[in-house]
Formats: C-alpha cells, sequence, structure tokens
C-alpha cells in the first residue's frame, strides 16, 4: 500500500473531516481514503438513459407503468403528462 501525505489542511476542513468520520463510525484516516475512493470511483461510460434508470430503479418493486396522456392543442397533440396505473 502506498502513503500519501497532506500538508497544510485548514483546520476548517480539518474539523469537518473529523465530524465526519465520526458520523461514519471511522477514524479521520479511514474517511479521507474512503472519499477518495468515492471520488475517484471509474464513472459509467457515456451518458446513462432516464428510462433504463427509472426502470432498474423501480424493478425490484415491481415495476411501475405508466401511460402517456396526449392533449390536443389546435397545433396538433402535444405530450401533456403521465398517469400511473395500478395501486401505488
Amino acid at each position: 500500500m502506498a502513503t500519501v501525505t497532506i500538508r497544510q489542511i485548514d483546520e476548517k476542513t480539518k474539523m469537518r473531516l473529523r465530524v465526519r468520520a465520526a458520523h461514519h463510525g471511522r477514524s479521520m484516516e479511514e474517511e479521507a481514503r474512503e472519499i477518495l475512493r468515492s471520488a475517484l470511483r471509474p464513472s459509467p461510460a457515456g451518458k446513462q438513459n432516464l428510462s433504463e434508470a427509472i426502470r432498474r430503479r423501480f424493478a425490484e418493486f415491481g415495476g411501475l407503468e405508466l401511460e402517456l396522456v396526449w392533449s390536443k392543442y389546435s397545433k396538433g397533440s402535444k405530450w401533456r403528462g403521465l398517469v400511473f396505473k395500478g395501486a401505488c
């Protein structure tokens, strides 16, 4: 394992790190490692598909059915909103 030394951290930052570490039940050193791991975790390639992200989010609850509602305007059909189907 490598060792990294960070010098000249202002007191406010150090205090916030101490409080955050205590909140998570970790040492300041372990909290700093977790912050670095989290910040440097590889991000997913490309932009996520919003509809796929919503589907995955609700899959564990049995899914979610939505119905598009259209409304007629003088200039044609325009999307109006979503209606939830079934009991929530």
